[in-house]
């Protein structure tokens, strides 16, 4: 672990909405729920689309929840939402007897078809999935990531005639058996074949992180670069207990960068301090893992706002603002 670090404050130029409220929550829910979370939020056809973690049913000797879905939800405005009566991506959906949890969803469209990113726990490891939709009826999955691999998001457009996904592989045996994730590209001819990894995002590039960097939502494009949202945790071990388990030490902020618009491996602009950082209540006092934001969603309007949505605590969603030519000034600053 490196050292310890200060206190951290939220860039002036996000706003939240509601002051922090959230905008889904267990109550919106019409089947088992305890802590909605990490959705991933894209346009189409005329209407927001978010898809949703869902955790319910905690068992506090375990540390961990039985269930965990991944649920659906519409919106005319990107704020309010119609939450559909069934969740959208179940494990016995998955159909694979090794698969016991599927979590954690983004959402990208590519030429007219919405791609799902999610992540899988299996007998034998924490694996990335891909999967595609036309009609948020049927889902087909494309591929699985062998163990260790998650937190994946694609580009909305291929890049020199293939697809682009930024990832949080967790190399724990060659980083000395601890926490020291990074974050990583890779492209594919088809979605399903991956390779010609590249380090993008290493822990210590980013000031206000010493555990991990990992990806948020997927990079909108803008003509300066790709504007990308990720995730930075430090670790201070006075933390002590912050939510419902015994200890929860670590801290997530929302980090921002600026990507080649040619070749995304390269970061060409970077906000050295965190875009958003844990100061609301429901980011700091209240829920399952506290001092927690995490960013899964974002939308570029053709008004110049950008719509940031983020995790809060493990526990809801909430929603930020900013125009896009006050993040490029933080990135290109």
């Amino acid at each position: 672990m490196g050292k310890v670090l200060p206190e951290l404050v939220s860039s002036p130029l996000v706003k939240r909405y509601q002051k922090g409220e959230p905008i889904l929550s267990k109550k919106d829910i019409p089947y088992g729920a305890d802590c909605i979370f990490n959705a991933g939020v894209c346009k189409f056809e005329g209407q927001y689309v978010m898809a949703f973690r869902d955790d319910y049913d905690y068992v506090p000797e375990r540390g961990c929840f039985k269930h965990c879905v991944i649920g659906l939800a519409f919106s005319r405005d990107g704020m309010h939402w119609d939450v559909q009566k069934e969740p959208f991506l179940t494990v016995e959906a998955m159909d694979d007897p090794d698969i016991t949890r599927v979590y954690d969803p983004r959402l990208t469209v590519i030429d007219g078809r919405v791609y799902l990113c999610f992540a899988v726990d299996t007998n034998h490891g924490l694996r990335g999935g891909i999967a595609v939709t036309d009609d948020f009826q049927k889902i087909e999955v494309l591929s699985l990531t062998v163990p260790d691999n998650r937190n994946m998001v694609l580009f909305p457009e291929k890049i020199g005639g293939r697809y682009v996904r930024l990832e949080r592989p967790f190399p724990v045996y060659s980083r000395g058996g601890r926490d020291r994730f990074d974050t990583w590209l890779s492209y594919s001819p088809d979605l399903r074949y991956w390779g010609d990894s590249k380090l993008v995002l290493p822990v210590e590039a980013v000031p206000y992180a010493n555990d991990k960097t990992g990806p948020g939502a997927p990079p909108i494009k803008t003509d300066k670069g790709w504007l990308t949202l990720f995730h930075a945790v430090d670790i201070d071990p006075n933390r002590g207990k912050n939510g419902w388990e015994q200890a929860w030490r670590k801290r997530y902020c929302a980090g921002l960068m600026l990507l080649d618009l040619e070749d995304p491996s390269k970061v060409i602009g970077l906000y050295r301090e965190p875009l958003l950082a844990p100061e609301t209540r429901w980011e700091v006092d209240d829920g399952f893992r506290t001092n927690v934001i995490f960013p899964g969603g974002m939308i570029l309007e053709e008004s110049g706002e950008v719509k940031i949505y983020y995790g809060a605590s493990d526990t809801v969603e909430c929603l930020a603002t900013a125009d896009v030519r006050d993040l490029l000034s933080l990135v290109m600053g």
